[in-house]
């Protein structure tokens, strides 16, 4: 081959390489280099998205330039982990190579909390859980108990009823463990039973150092065939759970219901609330006590009794605590 024309093939190789080479960083670049988003951002992988319309949504919401070059880079330089349905936040200027990781479930989901307190009755749950607007569909009808208190989290666009039935499913586990490691000198008949009085004991102190206390003297009362006196009782047919706002009347206290524990033996007929973990053992793992009654003791806690004569004194303590507080 003349020289002249090896010289000529040695200066095309060189081109060709040149720009082979020259695109390549480009590719490279465009995965690994700055993405065009401008500000963080969430972005929702939908159940069953193929990375052709994910690549198609991420180009609309600006955070690829190019749905074809991302899903062409994602196939050749992305693995071979599916995308994962989900919210996600996308930080600026992500790579493409970044967003992918993302969205296959490496980091960024984003974690939204809806949380249910210890002692919220169904009733509440139900508005709380109407208000988050970003879950959908209505909010299905709670029986008093059935929900476990705890912090739950969803994803958006995700259903009321998928929710609900995470907090049902929490508490039915938590109700079978503790329910198997009771201890025998529970009163409680029941998973059923437990959670009744676990109500009653929740409602009736907001002490955590008292609940075995409190368990401990209802389950006193329920082995003497005493009424529990339980003022909560009272109030939850006429509020289902939701604060009274006033005081109790007499009438009130002398209704005959099957919630009313002033006016029966026994326990309700179902729970008043729906009680956290805490409550649910201590009605399994009640104090050893011989206290069979408590009033407040003005700090926020109770003061218990095992007779009539020293409750009454305890009584008369609180009165005059109410009265230099200008309450009576």
């Amino acid at each position: 081959m003349p020289k002249a024309a090896a010289g000529r093939l040695r200066i095309i190789a060189l081109a060709v390489l040149l720009v082979v080479g020259a695109f390549g960083v480009h590719f490279l670049y465009g995965w690994y280099g700055s993405g065009p988003l401008v500000k963080d951002a969430t972005f929702s992988v939908p159940e069953g998205a193929t990375l052709a319309g994910v690549a198609e949504k991420l180009e609309a919401e600006g955070i690829v330039a190019s749905a074809d070059t991302f899903r062409l880079r994602a196939r050749l330089l992305g693995g071979s982990e599916p995308l994962k349905a989900g919210e996600y936040a996308i930080p600026a200027h992500a790579s493409g190579s970044a967003v992918l990781a993302i969205l296959q479930g490496v980091g960024g989901e984003v974690r939204r909390m809806v949380t249910i307190p210890e002692g919220m009755p169904s009733i509440m749950v139900e508005e709380r859980l109407a208000k988050v607007t970003l879950l959908t569909g209505p909010v299905p009808t709670l029986a008093e108990g059935s929900v476990l208190p705890d912090t739950y989290a969803f994803q958006r666009g995700e259903s009321r009823t998928a929710v609900v039935t995470r907090m049902q499913q929490a508490m039915a586990r938590t109700l079978a463990k503790l329910w198997a490691d009771r201890a025998p000198d529970t009163v409680a008949r029941s998973p059923e039973e437990a959670v009744v009085l676990a109500s009653i004991v929740e409602k009736e102190t907001g002490k955590p150092s008292e609940r075995r206390m409190v368990a401990g003297l209802y389950s006193n009362r329920i082995r003497q065939g005493m009424m529990l006196q339980a003022d909560p009782t009272i109030i939850y047919p006429i509020t289902r759970g939701k604060p009274l706002g006033r005081r109790i009347r007499q009438s009130e206290i002398q209704a005959v219901n099957s919630y009313n524990t002033y006016t029966m033996i026994g326990l309700p007929k179902a729970p008043i609330t729906n009680p956290g973990k805490a409550s649910i053992e201590a009605v399994l793992h009640p104090a050893k006590t011989n206290a069979l009654f408590m009033v407040a003791d003005g700090k926020g806690g109770h003061v218990f009794a095992a007779t009539l004569q020293e409750h009454n004194a305890n009584v008369a303590r609180w009165f005059a605590i109410r009265r230099a507080r200008g309450e009576l």
